[in-house]
């Protein structure tokens, strides 16, 4: 199935918004993001066009977010595990379940990047460690 063809912006939309909705409450996740995102409204969109790029090669995000996550302090594998927990009871309760299983390893892949880039910023000389085996 060519990327085109497995979802539409609005079914996208629908995944970000349905997912930050989910964050945002977290008990502990929701502290974290509620207060480095000023803007909801813009971080939502910006998600969307992140998100549109991945899937369907939209081209309409240009950011750079391992800067942003690099800066955060205190961040943990245990962190970024529960997100992807909460990114998975997210799209499982998708209708197209195509997109789903492709935003699902989108997603680990995001997360791993993530992970590594956070632990090389704050320990250069250390070997990261992944996900699966901290």
């Amino acid at each position: 199935m060519s990327r085109s063809d497995l979802c539409t912006t609005e079914e996208i939309t629908q995944m970000v918004h349905a997912f930050y909705k989910r964050i945002r409450v977290d008990e502990v996740l929701g502290p974290i993001f509620n207060q480095n995102i000023h803007d909801w409204d813009r971080h939502l969109a910006t998600m969307v066009s992140f998100w549109s790029s991945l899937m369907i090669g939209a081209g309409t995000y240009d950011g750079t977010p391992m800067p942003r996550h690099a800066a955060l302090p205190g961040l943990s594998a245990d962190l970024f595990r529960r997100w992807l927990n909460l990114f998975d009871q997210t799209t499982s309760e998708l209708p197209n379940q195509d997109m789903a299983g492709r935003a699902r390893e989108y997603a680990r892949r995001i997360a791993r990047s993530l992970w590594f880039g956070y632990q090389i910023s704050r320990s250069p000389n250390a070997a990261p460690l992944d996900l699966d085996h901290v």
